[in-house]
């Protein structure tokens, strides 16, 4: 059982990797569900933390259908995370009907190798979440998919989120998030047996 702490400040990074996460979710804005964190920031957690950085490329708040100067934004931010060499980066795109848009994630996943790249929650408000991570494990460079299983929290989509872990385990990572925190971590993890979970309060700030 693996933990993804999300944060957005230093000191949040530094007790993370002092408390047992085993990876960082570095966002900005987490009262959004989190944006693009900027260059310095990123840069000066890199320098604080051991523990591996997947970096949030989301360029503004609301849905994920961007328009195609968004999606130049998205390649810069991907371009400078591969630059400085962190471990990986948050992407996800949607078309207009909220089906994955395959095309231009792989393009900015193709473009992000040989960082790892996580497919965000945007998957959750895909109208079948099945045959969206079944479009999204064709694409080679992506690694793994974040997801309470179309549901509010993690525990409310554990059946789906276990069903997923069987199904794709071969192929993606499926972090389970939504409302995991420290002291329900391993309740939900009997519920889903995956590997990886991810939240705000997943291990203690303290």
């Amino acid at each position: 059982m693996k933990k993804e702490s999300c944060l957005e400040t230093i000191k949040e990074a530094i007790l993370a990797e002092r408390n047992g996460a085993d990876r960082i979710e570095l966002c900005a804005d987490l009262d959004n569900d989190g944006l693009t964190p900027t260059e310095e920031l990123i840069v000066q957690v890199m320098e604080k933390v051991n523990i591996p950085i997947r970096v949030m490329i989301r360029p503004r708040p609301g849905d994920f259908i961007y328009s195609k100067e968004e999606i130049e934004q998205m390649k810069r931010s991907i371009l400078f995370c591969k630059k400085i060499k962190v471990e990986g980066v948050v992407l996800g795109i949607l078309k207009e009907n909220k089906t994955v848009d395959v095309e231009n994630t792989k393009k900015l996943a193709d473009l992000s190798f040989p960082l790892k790249v996580t497919f965000h929650k945007a998957i959750d408000v895909t109208p079948n979440i099945y045959e969206a991570i079944e479009s999204i494990s064709n694409i080679k460079t992506i690694s793994s998919v974040l997801t309470s299983g179309g549901k509010a929290t993690a525990k409310d989509g554990s059946m789906v989120l276990q069903k997923l872990v069987n199904q794709f385990d071969s192929k993606l990572d499926i972090i389970s998030a939504g409302k995991v925190n420290d002291s329900n971590i391993e309740k939900i993890h009997e519920l889903i047996g995956g590997t990886w979970y991810h939240g705000r309060k997943i291990v203690p700030f303290v």
